[in-house]
């Protein structure tokens, strides 16, 4: 299911690319630690053929690591003359699916990961600095979702580089973050299906509402009947997950910083709190992947566009 418009550009070149990141918790995080656990992860980078200097896009996998969807996405990117960076947060860490247990990383630490992919690409010789965008999948899209504060950007990013967008797949949005609604002026697209029983769509048409308030540049896409993972073309027919974590009707909220509080308890949210549940449905949904399809890679092609093209990367 590849774009039918305008030349290809095929897989020319792959890289196998490492780089250390930080393992922090989300308290960690939310504290501006730097004592979590030094961790050297991966990714592949897949250039297309063609220009010297080409745009990317950083992949963030799921709970269940990098998957056929990752796979599709690489290609589409190819296809429109962009790099793809598939981002491997879990291997190097000896971790091989979080689906059962989210503790063994925090969505947050990520974030560092998305960061630190960014300032590794940036140096690249066949990439344009300018023109990178991360793009994530449920638990890597919380990731590229809120990549995009301001907050966490001063704290774990690098000052002289940013992502020109930010496009997340169905993540979750039920935790309002301290200075949440202060993030980039770089356009932020989401991706997400009705039907998603397990990181459901409600909490992010609330929270992109309260981002509209504030003036941001973000739209969210829904696809109508799609569930969890729509866009993986593995998950046909649709397949239930009786023992994944399931924490969309856990209400949270970073009321001091660090503290992540459960609203309907007012105490500090626990794996073991009552709504947290486990099992949910993952299905690929193959009008909506085309419809998505389409909307991305237009996207990424005006906004590619709109960025000058950098003549040499950072020094």
């Amino acid at each position: 299911m590849h774009s039918s418009d305008g030349p290809k550009f095929p897989t020319a070149r792959i890289e196998i690319l490492s780089f250390e990141s930080l393992t922090l918790t989300d308290r960690q995080f939310l504290t501006e630690s730097r004592d979590g656990v030094t961790a050297r992860i991966a990714g592949e980078l897949r250039l297309p053929a063609g220009a010297a200097r080409v745009p990317a896009v950083v992949l963030l996998h799921g709970s269940a690591g990098i998957g056929a969807n990752v796979d599709r996405w690489a290609g589409e990117l190819n296809q429109i003359g962009a790099g793809a960076f598939l981002l491997d947060s879990f291997t190097g860490r000896g971790i091989v699916q979080t689906v059962t247990d989210q503790s063994q990383l925090g969505n947050l630490a990520m974030i560092v990961d998305a960061y630190r992919a960014l300032a590794l690409l940036s140096h690249h010789a066949s990439i344009d600095s300018s023109r990178i965008v991360v793009m994530g999948f449920s638990k890597g899209g919380f990731a590229a979702l809120y990549a995009s504060l301001k907050r966490f950007q001063r704290i774990y990013g690098s000052p002289d580089i940013e992502f020109a967008a930010y496009v997340p797949f169905y993540p979750a949005c039920n935790t309002t973050y301290l200075q949440d609604e202060d993030i980039t002026p770089r356009p932020i697209r989401i991706f997400h299906g009705t039907a998603d029983n397990y990181v459901p769509i409600e909490p992010c048409r609330k929270y992109v509402q309260r981002l509209h308030r504030a003036g941001k540049d973000v739209q969210l896409h829904e696809y109508a009947g799609a569930h969890h993972a729509f866009d993986n073309p593995l998950y046909s027919p649709h397949r239930s997950l009786p023992d994944a974590i399931i924490t969309g009707a856990c209400m949270r909220e970073e009321r001091t910083p660090g503290e992540i509080v459960n609203v309907a308890t007012g105490r500090p949210f626990q794996w073991t709190d009552a709504c947290v549940k486990r099992g949910g449905t993952v299905g690929f949904d193959p009008i909506a992947t085309e419809e998505a399809t389409k909307a991305v890679t237009s996207f990424l092609i005006a906004t590619f566009r709109r960025q000058p093209v950098s003549s040499t990367g950072p020094a």
